[in-house]
């Protein structure tokens, strides 16, 4: 069922777009493709649709699936039902990375400078954060959060004051990035999507009877034999450089790694077998939505689709507040 609902809804997010393409064309350039007939006759059509489309749609998936199981994971870890992937810094330090090449530098290293920079700075804002929970701040969760805000907003500020002090007909660039959008998708960018997703995916399947034993308190995890601590760290580490590979992409998506994990628990039930894959179906769909939304809204403008993301997860935290 759930394969059915991505599949559908990657046919839409293809078809849509400044050229609307029927959802048979869709099938037929993608049989093309597959058989091999598109590389003997390539059709304006059929390049829309394998070159330019269908990259974003994976990447949507990969994306959108990977936002949704990290915020599981460290709703989990942190016993904080508010946490997503960049409460600790990650978007922060992306971002500055990312500004720092669109206001400063330039693509020294061509089409790879962007996304290797945000990799890079969100990689950076994570080893603060984590040097500043074991040397610094040693405690539970609240203080990796306390951590991850702190260096969030020094990430923040060395990022508007790059933005103020560089080049100011880059600001519209700047601020199409840090809104975020998947019109960097391309073939040779998706691999550092899936290397994200597999990251955490995989990771979250094999500890999942652990994260389960999170759910009963530290106490009683350690009575298992679980060594939450090093959980918590590795968990960290491990949603951190998933979180940079897609921002290094797509720039801050906002509120999806919120909201999916509510929604797949109500679902599902807490525990993490279900709860994993369920929130990486639901966040692919969520993404892939929402690109359609942004896409179709402002026709032909697209819009970043980290407004409608963060548009979806207001309303969800109102709902949320008023059932508390």
């Amino acid at each position: 069922m759930g394969l059915a609902l991505l599949v559908g809804l990657a046919l839409i997010a293809i078809a849509v777009g400044s050229v609307s393409l029927g959802i048979p064309m869709v099938v037929d350039a993608l049989v093309n493709a597959v058989s091999g007939q598109a590389s003997q006759s390539i059709s304006p059509l059929d390049r829309i649709v394998v070159d330019l489309r269908l990259p974003r749609a994976l990447l949507a998936i990969l994306a959108g699936a990977g936002l949704g199981v990290v915020g599981c994971l460290l709703q989990t870890v942190t016993r904080n039902d508010l946490a997503d992937p960049f409460l600790f810094g990650l978007s922060s330090g992306a971002a500055a990375g990312a500004v720092l090449v669109i206001t400063v530098t330039g693509d020294v290293l061509g089409f790879w400078t962007l996304p290797l920079a945000a990799f890079m700075g969100g990689m950076m804002a994570s080893v603060i954060v984590l040097v500043l929970v074991s040397k610094l701040l040693p405690g539970g969760p609240a203080r990796l959060i306390l951590a991850g805000l702190a260096v969030s907003f020094l990430f923040m500020a060395l990022t508007n004051y790059m933005v103020f002090a560089g080049d100011q007909r880059a600001a519209h660039s700047v601020l199409f990035w840090t809104l975020g959008g998947l019109g960097l998708a391309r073939w040779n960018l998706l691999p550092i999507a899936l290397v994200g997703f597999l990251a955490v995916f995989v990771f979250a399947l094999l500890r999942h009877r652990q994260f389960d034993s999170l759910l009963a308190g530290d106490e009683t995890a350690a009575t298992l034999g679980v060594d939450v601590e090093w959980l918590r760290r590795a968990t960290f580490l491990v949603c951190a450089f998933s979180t940079a590979a897609f921002v290094s992409i797509t720039g801050v998506i906002g509120f999806v790694g919120l909201m999916v994990p509510h929604l797949a628990r109500s679902l599902t039930g807490p525990l993490h077998a279900n709860l994993v894959i369920l929130s990486a179906i639901l966040g692919a769909a969520i993404l892939l939505s929402s690109d359609i939304v942004a896409r179709t809204i402002l026709s032909p403008q697209e819009l970043p689709i980290g407004i409608v993301t963060t548009s979806i997860g207001a309303l969800f935290v109102l709902g949320l507040v008023r059932r508390l």
